[in-house]
């Protein structure tokens, strides 16, 4: 027996019906219907068709998204407790190895104590951490909050 002898039992397998080929039964409208979208060739909906709403695909955010959240670089008590000297800006804390990233803002926390009075040049600061400094003698610089602008005073 070879493989080119092989064959199905007779009757085990059925031709497929060929629908739209002239005069046989299964002519016309072969299985269609009459009319409409869904007996035009090539017709149907898209496979993302979601009854005329707007896709999901068109209502998630496209490439170039960026989030608006501020990402902060991250100062505690107990680090500036461990550094030489009495007076910190951004740079001083870079040269320390606290600051990382340049192009992320510094902010102050208040994790750990402080000994001794400091003086710090921050861009933000939490209540509590500017209240252990103060407790022991420093201060805390923040820059002066910014104006909202008159696009932003139209919006409220």
């Amino acid at each position: 027996m070879k493989l080119s002898d092989l064959f199905p039992t007779p009757g085990s397998r059925k031709t497929r019906k060929r629908v739209g080929r002239g005069p046989g039964g299964t002519d016309k409208t072969a299985g269609r219907g009459h009319k409409g979208q869904k007996s035009r060739s090539g017709a149907g909906k898209g496979q993302f068709f979601e009854g005329g709403r707007s896709t999901l695909i068109s209502r998630l955010p496209k490439r170039g998204f960026n989030n608006v959240g501020t990402t902060y670089e991250v100062v505690n008590l107990a680090q500036l407790d461990r550094l030489e000297g009495d007076s910190f800006d951004r740079a001083g804390l870079e040269a320390a190895g606290l600051v990382r990233r340049k192009g992320n803002p510094v902010k102050l926390l208040a994790r750990g104590t402080v000994s001794r009075a400091l003086t710090l040049h921050v861009d933000a600061a939490s209540e509590s951490a500017v209240k252990a400094i103060e407790a022991a003698g420093g201060t805390v610089v923040l820059p002066a909050p910014k104006a909202p602008d008159a696009a932003e005073q139209k919006t409220r």
